[in-house]
């Protein structure tokens, strides 16, 4: 047996931590955790199997792991749940990632051909809110909401519009590529009124949510699913919060309607990141996202680039390259920062014109490279390096600035 790692793999991981610490990370999506997260994901937890939930086991010898997931969801509960409402609302946080999590959210409080209304794709809405090609869009009826084509800002009279003519069973409220806040009160006053479900998706949001930078959906939305591996930077999951009269549902549309086994080195490394989350170096560091964010767009936005809604109140933006100086597609500006070593990647633009693998949009979020220790301070310089790679993609020493840029901030960026 094996004691160490092979070699070919230590290569392809060491390959992979260069390209790391010598590129400018701007993937909205991505994190990075803490060693101590790292740690546990690692863990001995990793051999245990444990179908079902704490005390209600489907395999012997779960009484340690029942522990920690015990443990993990009551530091969910007071990472998101305001405490006077932890009574109301139960949590699961056996969900492997944040597509599963809407899977099975869906599949606990909906039969199929169910109406489902959500935001479109083009305008920020993630794939498993009922795009055709997700199993979410084959199973469910799917009518979709978009923005204010003027102000690109989510329009309740439209949401409400839809809800009063298709009659839907559950409205998703949330966003994979939306940079503004969303206000979630008004939102379930509509949903209130119709008798409609109210499913809020805060996988891009929950560090902001977490830190109140951000409108909580609690306690207005009836299940909410969230990630824990991008603004929260933890472990890749996600969970599922819902009102205590459909815990049992979503349970069991965990297991065994969706999954099996959870992971339970995963379970406990979630748990690692909402203590973390409750901390003041935590809050401090969400805001100086939220600064960060601001100001990089601000400072693309002067210089020709056309930022869809005008700005951010959120971790990222999007960047109409169609209506900037350059007009390129998103592929094209994906490109010509990848071969100048930022990475940031294509994304749909509200009413887009261009097919999915196109695009007209770039997405740049700025919560993995303030992880790694960008500040402020550093948004003028990396404003100045994206737009000299999008201009000047051939450019021979410009590869070597971004390096040298990327190269001062490798907090966090660890090793095994």
């Amino acid at each position: 047996m094996l004691k160490t790692i092979d070699y070919r793999i230590r290569q392809i991981i060491d390959n992979e931590l260069s390209r790391q610490e010598n590129s400018i990370n701007l993937i909205s999506s991505e994190n990075y955790t803490s060693s101590a997260v790292r740690a546990i994901e690692s863990s001995i937890l990793m051999s245990k199997y444990a179908e079902g939930t704490p005390k209600k086991r489907f395999y012997a010898g779960c009484e340690i792991v029942d522990e920690i997931e015990s443990y993990a969801v009551a530091q969910a509960k007071s990472t998101f749940i305001p405490s006077e409402y932890q009574s109301e609302y139960h949590v699961n946080v056996q969900p492997l990632s944040g597509s599963i999590a809407n899977i099975i959210a869906l599949n606990a409080v909906l039969t199929p051909g169910d109406t489902i209304v959500s935001m479109d794709l083009y305008s920020g809405g993630h794939l498993s809110h009922g795009f055709n090609k997700h199993i979410s869009g084959s199973i469910y009826t799917v009518v979709h909401y978009s923005v204010n084509p003027k102000s690109m800002l989510i329009e309740l009279a439209q949401i409400e519009s839809l809800v009063q003519k298709h009659r839907p069973k559950l409205l998703i409220v949330g966003a994979s590529a939306y940079s503004r806040k969303i206000d979630f009160e008004p939102i379930a006053e509509i949903t209130r009124k119709h008798g409609v479900i109210l499913l809020a998706d805060i996988a891009h949001i929950a560090g902001l949510v977490a830190t109140e930078l951000h409108p909580n959906p609690i306690p207005h939305a009836d299940i909410v699913t969230l990630t824990t591996h991008k603004t929260l930077r933890g472990p890749r999951g996600a969970i599922i919060i819902c009102r205590q009269e459909l815990a049992a549902r979503i349970d069991r549309s965990v297991m065994p309607g969706v999954q099996g086994g959870p992971f339970m080195h995963s379970v406990a490394a979630k748990a690692q990141a909402f203590k973390e989350a409750q901390t003041t170096d935590f809050l401090q560091y969400q805001q100086e996202v939220l600064k960060c964010a601001k100001k990089l767009a601000a400072e693309l936005g002067n210089n020709g680039y056309s930022i869809v809604s005008g700005g951010t109140d959120t971790h990222h933006f999007v960047v109409n390259m169609m209506h900037s100086k350059l007009l390129i597609s998103g592929a094209e500006a994906e490109q010509r920062l990848a071969q100048n070593n930022i990475i940031a990647n294509r994304n749909t633009i509200p009413f887009e014109r261009e097919r999915p693998r196109v695009t007209s949009g770039l997405r740049i979020g700025v919560s993995a490279m303030v992880s790694r220790g960008c500040k402020l301070k550093d948004m003028k310089m990396m404003a100045s390096l994206i737009m000299q790679a999008l201009e000047n993609p051939f450019n021979e020493t410009l590869p070597q600035e971004v390096i040298s840029f990327a190269q001062q901030f490798t907090e966090r960026l660890g090793d095994i």
